[in-house]
């Protein structure tokens, strides 16, 4: 797989730009601040939909413009593919492939994959638990598109529940004590609308978060069971020497130990984890009640890293904290390929952020992907076992010099 063409309209710093694509290394080399990555993020989100950098789509249009417009031709096993997303900011968003019209954007997640590292990745070891879950569910995505949906209906789920436990609350409270009004209105709307009387539908809605939230657990735990050698074996090879890479998933439900070798995601898997869900967040409702949140269910679940017997988070230096993202990325890279074809690979200012030994040992590991896209503020940066096309990129100009 590898992207042809890039057309942008719009997007970031861009009025108009037009790119053309090859596979092999591609580096677009510039002083920071104009314009490299805005390039790469337009294909990351081509792939999926969101961007590496920012958490709404708003500033992805370029200032003043009411929408912005990213096309990419993508050519997978001699086939090719226009993929045309429109982005609009407050309203819904459009796509299509091949110039006709698909009836949700995310029908096209999966035409292109990425993998795509950025000092942004050092988030998922030093960060939240929100970075490392997004991290496992948007390879998800990337593996098998339809859990797009999943987690769209986890998360309409928990948003209707979550309103619903918000007016049973406010309700026990007898006020709006400590909240707006213009909240709480909203959320007896958003309540009524559903459902009614928030406790007498709770078990409904307890139902749906299990039902869609056991499939993403399910999913998630089946998941690591593959990463966790692809994981281990990458970060001994960028930081030889240091103590094993390890991971395991830390959840609400006291049920989420690793699950070895045996696939949870089977029927009987998942409606054992529905049952359990359920039974959790009975366990939990009178402190949900008293909370107005959400306590149990996928959206309160971590992904543990581990160096040795000691967690990466808090502990690992700053190198090996670089070594266990870029690990991730790798293992990530390496799964995908083990399903059928090269993703394309990002790597987004990556190589300043390492010293000479690990900045070597990754250009060994991705020179023979099928398309690398670099970005770079100087063209040292761009280790000599990457060589191929270059485009400079400066005062909005993007030019082709190699």
């Amino acid at each position: 797989m590898h992207v042809a063409h890039l057309s942008l309209t719009d997007f970031r710093s861009y009025d108009t730009v037009e790119l053309g694509l090859e596979p092999g290394v591609t580096a677009f080399v510039g002083p920071n601040g104009q314009g490299k990555t805005n390039l790469v993020e337009a294909l990351g989100y081509v792939a999926t939909q969101s961007s590496h950098r920012v958490a709404n789509d708003g500033p992805l249009v370029r200032h003043g413009a009411a929408r912005a417009v990213v096309r990419s031709v993508v050519v997978r096993e001699d086939r090719r593919a226009l993929i045309e997303l429109e982005i609009n900011p407050g309203r819904a968003n459009r796509a299509r492939l091949n110039r006709a019209p698909v009836s949700r954007p995310r029908d096209v997640i999966g035409m292109l994959r990425t993998v795509l590292f950025a000092p942004e990745d050092l988030a998922m070891v030093k960060g939240d638990p929100s970075e490392r879950r997004r991290y496992l569910d948007d390879l998800l995505v990337a593996r098998t598109p339809r859990f797009a949906g999943v987690r769209a209906d986890y998360d309409r789920v928990l948003k209707q529940r979550g309103a619903l436990l918000r007016t049973a609350a406010q309700s026990r409270r007898g006020g709006r004590s400590g909240r707006s009004g213009r909240r709480a209105e909203n959320d007896s709307a958003f309540a009524a609308a559903g459902a009614g009387d928030p406790l007498s539908t709770l078990d409904v809605w307890d139902a749906h978060l299990a039902r869609h939230g056991a499939e993403l657990l399910a999913a998630r735990l089946d998941l690591i069971e593959e990463l966790r050698p692809r994981v281990a074996a990458s970060y001994a090879a960028l930081a030889p020497g240091s103590a094993p890479a390890c991971l395991d998933y830390r959840g609400t439900l006291p049920v989420t130990e690793p699950v070895g070798a045996e696939p949870v995601v089977t029927e009987t898997g998942r409606e054992d984890l529905e049952k359990r869900l359920r039974a959790a967040l009975l366990e939990v409702r009178g402190s949900e009640l008293e909370r107005g949140v959400t306590l149990v269910g996928p959206h309160r679940d971590d992904l543990f890293l581990g160096l040795g017997e000691l967690p990466a988070r808090g502990y690992a230096s700053h190198g090996e904290s670089w070594s266990f993202a870029l690990a991730l990325r790798l293992a990530a890279y390496d799964l995908l390929r083990a399903d059928g074809g090269d993703p394309v690979l990002i790597l987004d200012d990556v190589f300043a952020e390492l010293d000479s030994q690990r900045r070597r040992r990754l250009a060994e590991i991705v020179a023979p992907a099928e398309q690398v896209l670099i970005t770079a503020a100087v063209a040292a940066d761009v280790p000599g076992e990457l060589t191929g096309a270059r485009f400079d990129v400066a005062e909005g100009k993007v030019n082709r010099v190699r």
